[in-house]
């Protein structure tokens, strides 16, 4: 387990360092086109491949942490085998959903890379890539969540994910 926390933590910092080229090259793009009547050429397609990249990938973390909105308030109401009921379901539903995304996109990913960007040229299997690493790992993450739940080994703590805060 520490192994995928340095992991994590690395992937992390990649996407903070995405981030940091992505506004670099829209701010730098916005100033020249402005103050100079001129641009970088590429920087409007990299910036957009940066931003699916962060947005898939930083949302497979978020799950991770249980940091996506979810029906808390109203899940809680329920006795412990009510939450777990919604919990199993939820992540069985959500589990079906990723893995019917990771396949369509595993065809996609084909296809497009024999297609390539057209200022870059990247393929563009490439670029959707990064929708199937996050479906596939969303969906470990809750097949493991599911595992647990099967296996007795999720404490009632844990049935409702849940990371803000509420009243503080």
């Amino acid at each position: 387990m520490r192994a995928l926390e340095k992991l994590i933590k690395l992937v992390e910092w990649i996407l903070v360092g995405m981030f940091g080229i992505m506004a670099v090259l829209v701010f730098g793009n916005v100033v020249l086109r402005y103050g100079f009547n001129s641009g970088i050429v590429f920087s409007e397609e990299v910036s957009r491949f940066m931003f699916m990249w962060l947005t898939l990938i930083g949302a497979l973390i978020v799950m991770k942490d249980h940091g996506h909105l979810g029906m808390s308030s109203v899940v809680e109401k329920f006795g412990e085998r009510g939450q777990r009921v919604c919990r199993f379901l939820a992540d069985s539903l959500t589990l079906i959903c990723c893995l019917l995304l990771a396949h369509g996109t595993w065809k996609q990913m084909i296809i497009g890379m024999d297609d390539h960007a057209p200022v870059t040229g990247i393929p563009m299997g490439i670029i959707q890539s990064a929708l199937f690493i996050s479906s596939v790992g969303m969906a470990l993450v809750l097949a493991y969540g599911i595992w647990r739940q099967l296996t007795g080994r999720m404490p009632k703590e844990e049935l409702i994910p849940f990371s803000g805060s509420v009243g503080e």
